[in-house]
């Protein structure tokens, strides 16, 4: 199979649409604009070496907001990219002071709703040759109402160079400095004294000028290693508050933290004011964990990682690697072995890199999960069908990709090393299909790697990339076993037609998770999509032969780039982009209610035994436990024999009051199954891979200790 290069090139977009979100991604829902993003200069002209502010200004639809620099629960902050000539500097965002909102379900957010000014300084250099300046940068950000869009845009500010400048923008600029922080005045204004209680920090503020405001509050700036809960106002005395900042999370050394001190006459009221507190330095706040602990999860993480080879997420990869090794029947020992290498490679590529982003991710501060990081993103589960469906028909035989011949002359100068490199891709393939699935022991692993350092979450990555590629390794390194499988032959090119079946069973399961996220509108506009693809293969496959002119290549070639692009912009930019995103339907089959943090209180509250279902449309194994546990009848009826509620939580586009439930329970992703019993008791977990013994014991275990209360 000679389809190594075009892989290479999807897997890179693959990665892209999880790194570098599409422009002005969601943002017209509906038929409405969501936000307008302009950026915004306070001079009329560029000075040289005199600074000046820019400001991006979100305006966002009634309803919607932004997210602070600290989102609280749940959302992200708006990022800003700049593309600068040289010698220019930035300074940092100068976040104006957010709103507080509490959702449905006790999830507190900070944000911005209606407009919003960030601004930052730049500094020109002292020496400017231009007679123009233009400055770049692409913004990202997350918009929200019921439901969360990411955006985004690049926008550009050009500015004459002149020895003078001018005010300009002065209204929006004006108004949104009076909403910046101020630092924390002297202790002849206010006095900060910090102390730690259990799992609580305590701020006592002595302050006249606090006193004179009805409306206090405490907005976190928590450090990265540290979760903090829901800060509020312990008690007021005259000129002395006490806030109480509750952490989930926290280093014990932890004894002060940043953040804002706001006060105003109502509740976000338009004249609010804050001081920024800075936190004192803590010594040694990453503690490293225990040696012993560390190694046993490692060990998770390679039993995990092993089990990932019988989630039926990466069958149809592995029956290609069987193929491969069937084809390698009889031929040298070396050459087998090499092979096995190769694809061993390609497994920790992907693994290695993934570590590598989810780290760069959690130093950002955003949340990090397994599957769930990537398979939420609709456009991820689209570049993945595109490759799913590349590979099939490769191997129907529609086209082949062959490199150019001089690359070939260069460096891959045999047959061997063109199989090698289709090894390597065989192997970041089934680690791409692995990457919803968290196997038992995995979900453990990665749980406690996440909260630690960024070389346990390396490590541990390695682990689990070790554990996959295990049975390959070892069956390449044992080539007498080969044997068993039979020789090569003519029905080999039956068998590989087959397997192309069973990749496109994986696009039909791939193509049902986008019709979850996007509707039955967006999954056929991607199908259509797809069906440009088929033919820009096909148009390959067809003229695009050995014997072809240079001329007629370029003409195909061409072609196919119009097609793509033009299919891409409109159905994909377009259609795609703008179908409607699907939320939980609270009319679900078998008794089961859809999962909100309200409905879950409320039926604890009425003395309710409940269990929850956590689960997502692209989660093989979800739908493997719900297939042959969770609707088998001897279940279901012990479900209503007891009256336990069940409720399905559906990650599928991921929700943060979910995601923030996941990080309580240490799980970075689903599936999970929590059983609530009635009477306030501690909910029990249940494993990944669920049995119907296991669950039918614990129901009747819950039943008979509820009962007897």
């Amino acid at each position: 199979m000679r389809l190594a290069p075009g892989v290479a090139l999807l897997s890179l977009l693959c990665w892209l649409v999880v790194a570098v979100p599409p422009q002005c991604l969601g943002q017209n829902y509906q038929g409405k604009q969501l936000v307008r993003a302009e950026l915004l200069a306070d001079t009329n002209a560029v000075v040289p070496g005199k600074p000046f502010t820019v400001g991006l200004l979100l305006q966002m639809a009634s309803g919607w907001h932004t997210y602070w620099k600290f989102s609280g629960d749940a959302g992200l902050p708006t990022e800003l990219k700049w593309k600068l000539p040289s010698g220019w500097k930035i300074g940092e965002i100068q976040w104006p002071i957010p709103l507080k909102t509490i959702d449905p379900g006790d999830i507190e957010t900070y944000g911005y709703t209606n407009e919003v000014l960030l601004m930052q300084e730049i500094t020109p250099p002292s020496k400017l040759d231009d007679s123009s300046a233009k400055l770049s940068t692409e913004a990202n950000w997350l918009v929200c109402e019921k439901i969360c869009i990411p955006g985004s845009a690049t926008l550009q500010l050009d500015l004459p160079v002149a020895s003078t400048n001018q005010p300009a923008n002065t209204d929006v600029f004006t108004r949104y400095r009076r909403l910046l922080p101020q630092n924390f005045p002297g202790r002849n204004v206010a006095r900060a004294d910090w102390s730690r209680v259990g799992s609580d920090l305590r701020l006592k503020i002595t302050s006249e000028t606090l006193a004179k405001y009805p409306a206090l509050d405490f907005f976190p700036l928590p450090e990265q290693d540290t979760i903090v809960g829901h800060p509020a106002v312990q008690s007021r005395k005259h000129n002395e508050i006490i806030f109480r900042v509750p952490l989930e999370s926290a280093p014990k050394n932890l004894s002060s933290m940043a953040g804002l001190v706001v006060f105003s006459q109502q509740l976000n009221g338009d004249d609010r004011a804050a001081w920024h507190m800075t936190s004192a330095p803590v010594l040694s706040a990453s503690r490293p964990a225990p040696t012993r602990g560390v190694f046993t999860f490692l060990l998770f993480g390679f039993l995990g990682g092993f089990i990932l080879n019988l989630m039926p997420c990466v069958l149809p990869v592995i029956s290609l690697k069987i193929f491969g090794f069937v084809q390698q029947a009889g031929q040298s020992r070396q050459r087998i072995f090499r092979s096995g290498i190769a694809f061993t490679l390609g497994i920790f590529a992907w693994f290695i890199g993934l570590a590598v982003l989810l780290i760069a991710l959690k130093g950002a501060g955003r949340d990090v999960t397994w599957g769930g990081f990537q398979f939420t993103n609709a456009y991820f589960v689209l570049v993945l069908s595109v490759i799913v469906l590349v590979f099939a028909l490769n191997l129907f035989g529609v086209f082949e990709v062959s490199l150019p011949q001089s690359v070939t002359r260069s460096l891959l100068s045999t047959s061997e090393r063109k199989d090698l490199l289709g090894s390597f891709f065989q192997g970041v393939f089934a680690t791409v299909l692995a990457t919803p699935c968290t196997a038992p022991f995995l979900g453990t692993a990665l749980g406690f790697a996440f909260t630690q350092s960024a070389a346990i979450i390396l490590a541990m990555f390695i682990a689990i990339a070790a554990g996959m590629s295990a049975p390959y390794l070892l069956l390449s390194a044992q080539p007498a076993w080969l044997r068993f499988l039979p020789k090569p032959g003519l029905w080999m090119l039956h068998l590989k037609q087959f397997m192309g079946f069973l990749l496109l069973a994986t696009l039909l399961f791939l193509l049902y998770v986008l019709g979850a996220q996007r509707g039955l509108e967006g999954a056929i506009w991607a199908s259509c999509f797809l069906l440009v693809i088929s033919v820009a293969c096909w148009m390959k496959g067809a003229f695009v032969s050995p014997i072809a002119t240079g001329t007629k290549r370029t003409i195909v070639f061409v072609l196919m780039l119009m097609l793509v692009l033009g299919g891409g912009v409109y159905l994909i930019g377009d259609k795609f982009q703008s179908a409607k995103i699907t939320s939980a339907d609270s009319h679900l089959p078998g008794n089961w209610q859809a999962f909100t943090p309200e409905r879950l209180q409320a039926e604890l509250e009425q003395g309710h035994t409940v269990f929850v279902d956590f689960t997502a449309a692209w989660c093989l194994t979800c739908k493997f436990n719900e297939a042959n546990v969770l609707e088998a009848q001897d279940v279901k009826d012990a479900f209503q024999r007891h009256g336990i509620v069940k409720l399905k939580a559906d990650w599928t586009n991921g929700d943060p009051a979910i995601t923030k439930l996941l990080r309580q329970f240490g799980r970075p992703g689903v599936p999970l199954y929590v059983l609530y019993p009635a009477k306030n008791e501690e909910p029990i977990v249940f494993p990944e891979l669920l049995t119907k013994s296991m669950l039918l014991d614990k129901l009747e275990t819950v039943a008979s200790r509820v009962a007897s209360q």
